[in-house]
Parts: C-alpha cells; sequence; structure tokens
C-alpha cells in the first residue's frame, strides 16, 4: 500500500437553490411574454421587409427570428432547470441553459454571414425601397424591443439562458434602431446604400456578443474553472485557513451552469484533526469564500505518494 486513506469520505450535498434564480416562476412567465411579443413583431418587420424592400428590416426580422427562438428554448430551459435530479440526471437540468446559450450564440454566427453577403450584394445593385413603410415598421420594432429588453432586465448575470435571450433582444434593438436611422437617410437624401451598410454595421455587433456568449457557454462545457477561481488559489487559502488541512491535491473546479461552481478534491489532516469538523469548516470556507455550493471531498492522514499528488486540476 503506498498510503491509506481513512473512511472518512464525505460528500457536500448543500446546493444552494434559492441563489440559482430569484423567482424562477416569475422569470419564467416574463420569458413567454417576450418570446410571444418578439414572434408578432418579427412577423410585422418580415412583413414590411418584403413590401418596402428594406434589407435592414429583413436582417433584423431574420434576426428576431433567432431571437423568437432563443427566447421559446429560454423559456423551455428555466423550465427543463426546475426539474428535480433523477436516476439519469444525477445533477438535474441546469445545464440546459448552458446548451441553450451555445446553439443561441452558434445561430447568430450563420444569421450574420447572410446578412453579410446580402448586403455587399446590394451594395453593388442597390434596389428601391419604400422608405416611409419602413421607417414606420422600424419605429414599431424599436418599441416593442425596448419593451422586452425592459422586462428581461435585472436577471442574474450568472444565468445564461436568460443572459443569451437578452443578447437577442439588444441585438434586434440595434437592428430596429439601424432601420429608423436607414429609413430617415433614405427618406431625406436617397441614400439607398444606408439600407446594407447599416445591415452590415448591426451584424458586427451581433457578432461581438454572439462570440461572447459562445466562448462562456463552451467554458463551462469543457468544465473549464470558473473565472477567478483557479486550483492553486483555492489550495492556498485552505491551507492557509487554519481549520487543520494540511495540504489538499487531486483538485477540480468546474461550473455545472453559470454561477453554480463545484469542487472536488483530497484533504491531507494532522493526526489531532477531527476529520468531520474539518470537513464542516472546509464546506464552510469553500461555499463562503469561493461560493462554491457543491464540493466532494475525500479525506487522508498520511502524504499522498504517485504522480498526480502534486498535480492541482482546475
Amino acid at each position: 500500500m503506498s498510503h491509506s486513506h481513512s473512511h472518512a469520505h464525505s460528500h457536500s450535498h448543500a446546493h444552494d437553490h434559492d441563489s440559482i434564480a430569484a423567482s424562477p416562476d416569475r422569470r419564467e412567465g416574463k420569458l413567454f411574454v417576450a418570446f410571444a411579443l418578439t414572434l408578432v413583431t418579427l412577423i410585422v418587420e418580415a412583413i414590411g421587409g418584403y413590401l418596402s424592400g428594406s434589407l435592414a428590416l429583413l436582417a433584423d426580422a431574420g434576426h428576431m427570428l433567432v431571437d423568437a427562438l432563443a427566447l421559446l428554448f429560454a423559456w423551455l430551459g428555466a423550465r427543463f432547470a426546475k426539474r428535480a435530479a433523477d436516476e439519469r440526471r444525477s445533477y438535474g437540468y441546469a445545464r440546459v441553459e448552458v446548451l441553450v446559450g451555445y446553439t443561441n450564440a452558434l445561430a447568430q454566427f450563420v444569421l450574420v454571414a447572410w446578412i453579410g453577403f446580402e448586403a455587399i450584394s446590394r451594395l453593388f445593385a442597390p434596389a428601391p425601397i419604400l422608405s416611409g413603410l419602413m421607417l414606420w415598421v422600424a419605429i414599431s420594432g424599436l418599441a416593442v424591443n425596448g419593451l422586452v429588453l425592459r422586462m428581461l432586465h435585472g436577471h442574474d448575470e450568472n444565468d445564461l439562458n436568460t443572459a443569451g435571450a437578452r443578447l437577442h433582444v439588444m441585438g434586434d434593438l440595434l437592428g430596429s434602431l439601424g432601420a429608423v436611422v436607414a429609413a430617415s437617410l433614405i427618406a431625406w437624401f436617397d441614400w439607398l446604400w444606408a439600407d446594407p451598410a447599416i445591415s452590415i454595421l448591426v451584424s458586427l455587433l451581433i457578432l461581438r456578443s454572439a462570440w461572447r456568449l459562445l466562448a462562456r457557454s463552451a467554458h463551462i462545457l469543457l468544465e473549464g474553472a470558473p473565472q477567478g477561481l483557479g486550483a492553486a488559489q483555492l489550495s492556498e487559502a485552505v491551507t492557509a485557513a487554519g481549520i487543520g488541512v494540511d495540504e489538499i491535491h487531486h483538485v477540480h473546479v468546474w461550473e455545472l451552469a453559470g454561477g453554480r461552481a463545484m469542487a472536488t478534491l483530497h484533504a491531507r489532516i494532522g493526526a489531532s484533526a477531527e476529520p468531520d469538523t474539518v470537513l464542516a469548516q472546509l464546506r464552510s470556507l469553500l461555499r463562503e469564500r469561493f461560493g462554491i455550493v457543491h464540493v466532494t471531498v475525500q479525506i487522508e492522514s498520511t502524504p499522498c505518494r504517485g504522480e498526480q499528488c502534486g498535480g492541482l486540476h482546475g
């Protein structure tokens, strides 16, 4: 035997369900109303874009279609996330929101590529546009998007699900604003190029936000350590806390979903330390200092010997 393990192998199941979302039912209701409003507006914008010949309106309607799907998935994600853990999903369904955020971001890239291709074609061959109709449809779209964005404001910033939905609506708001500006320039100066030019500008703004959402969702799906929470930092804090832990190793830190950090680790304790007391203090330290809501700790009383003992895995 290279080293012995004490049998004080304990799991902390201190899940903080209240911190996941303030009033999940209320958030769920808001997402559904936002979906319904967006669906109606995108139909109006699509018809208006087709009748007026405006790419900026069609692009915004296209973005709103993705947006409506985003809100629909966000609503479904909020419903699924509340489902309790079962035999097949021992962690529950909280990560549905991360999958939704990741899928939304990918859909945005496809949309931006289409807008870019269409806009460049139109810059070389401007098409006639009914600026009056375009302006009124764009203003109505701007008003609805502003209302939806206000409804989704103030959510928990760690909730990737609502963050993804809000990102889409922000893009829509910019799209509608761009369409208002383009319609005004066409009406006053007959600048037909303003329509595709503003479409390109809006698509670049969408692209930047989509990239950030994709990167964050992918990091969580790849079991990356939460921002500002590395294994070395964790080890330093635990050993310096004076709770009877001499050293920790085999550390893994990851997020189940946005804002729900989890960890597993081996902790070597002193000969005189009481395992249950150390475990309780360690769980408390990790929750209060690092926001780790679930930790699995293996208590050891002898030094670890092996290749991975010194390794800290985040």
